[in-house]
């Protein structure tokens, strides 16, 4: 019996993100179905109601097997799950490893799968933080502002010998600090393998066996913050962890120390981070931060212990057609009677 799988996205998507290969590969088991519907691609929450483009999607729903979605598709409801009663998969290109898009709770009701891909960017983002714990070490972002100001670096070797990227420099034998062990810290894990590093993790939801099978050490989040080297924040932006990383937490980074973050900005208290950098004795290497943009005249712009980057880790033009490949392996899986890998779960 032939299965049949439809993909709802807008054209920016279908350009960008989904390859002629791909979709090969997913028709040599499949028939393929396409509805391009271009509703709003970005928001904090769920996409906004929009009823005509939600009437579309529950009759192109019908007969699906497979259902993938992505920017510019409205939310998968139980109205749009119960109109395709032999779908056996749901999935999000860019769910951010949370349902905004699908109703996980009703997907899990009705026996169906969810899933995203978003860890299809998971590579670059480690890259980036095991990039930015090496240049918060050789404290590089002082020592380039120094240097395009067109400061004469070392007059007097002296001054040299007191930099923290002298005295702090090498990773090799550190402590390094993960707050959430997801796919982005598991990557980063093995990225820091060679530099036989200490390995600190604080994440509720990581299995017991994470120890074991990493040989790392999962602790609380005061231990990460006051016992480390170097402090790497990976947590997802939920009402739990929005300000997690707050003024006690950050007050508990030893002095010299190193915290990089790659997540979501809203995770530390932007104010108390600012406020502990303004005194000089630790480093911060920041992708994200809260609000973004960083506005123009936000003292954090200004602070010489500070190397700042755009929100950039994740976006390369090599992770985007890999949402699409993984999510075609999730649904050969499944519709090869398998289990999935990357099981979407509630936001909260």
């Amino acid at each position: 019996m032939t299965a049949w799988v439809g993909i709802a996205c807008n054209s920016a998507t279908r350009d960008r993100f989904i390859t002629d290969a791909a979709v090969a590969r997913l028709a040599r088991a499949a028939q393929v179905r396409w509805l391009l519907s271009d509703g709003p691609a970005r928001f904090a929450g769920p996409p906004p109601s929009d009823a005509p483009a939600r009437a579309r999607l529950i009759e192109f729903a019908a007969g699906l097997d497979a259902l993938i979605v992505s920017h510019g598709c409205p939310r998968v409801d139980d109205e749009v799950l119960a109109a395709a009663p032999s779908l056996r998969l749901v999935g999000d290109l860019h769910g951010d490893r949370f349902a905004v898009r699908i109703d996980v709770a009703a997907a899990r009701r009705r026996g169906v799968w969810a899933v995203d891909t978003t860890n299809a960017s998971s590579d670059p983002v480690a890259e980036w933080a095991l990039a930015l714990i090496l240049i918060g070490l050789r404290n590089a972002g002082a020592l380039f502002r120094r240097l395009v100001a067109g400061e004469l670096l070392w007059p007097d070797r002296t001054v040299f010998e007191r930099d923290p990227g002298y005295l702090n420099g090498e990773l090799t034998g550190k402590t390094v600090g993960i707050i959430a062990c997801g796919h982005i810290g598991r990557r980063l894990l093995g990225l820091l393998a060679p530099f036989d590093a200490r390995v600190l993790v604080c994440d509720p939801h990581a299995p017991d066996a994470l120890a074991e099978i990493y040989d790392v050490t999962v602790t609380s989040l005061h231990r990460v913050m006051s016992g480390s080297d170097v402090v790497v924040c990976l947590a997802p932006l939920t009402s739990r962890t929005r300000g997690m990383i707050g003024a006690a937490e950050i007050a508990a980074l030893r002095p010299g120390s190193v915290f990089v973050n790659v997540s979501r900005g809203a995770v530390v208290d932007s104010a108390a981070l600012t406020s502990r950098l303004r005194g000089g004795d630790v480093i911060a290497c920041l992708d994200v931060w809260d609000p973004e943009p960083v506005p123009v005249d936000a003292e954090i712009r200004r602070l010489p212990n500070v190397f700042l980057s755009p929100h950039i880790a994740g976006v390369t033009a090599a992770a985007e057609p890999r949402f699409f490949d993984l999510m075609v392996d999730e649904v050969l899986r499944v519709l090869a009677g398998d289990h999935p890998r990357h099981q979407l779960i509630p936001r909260e």
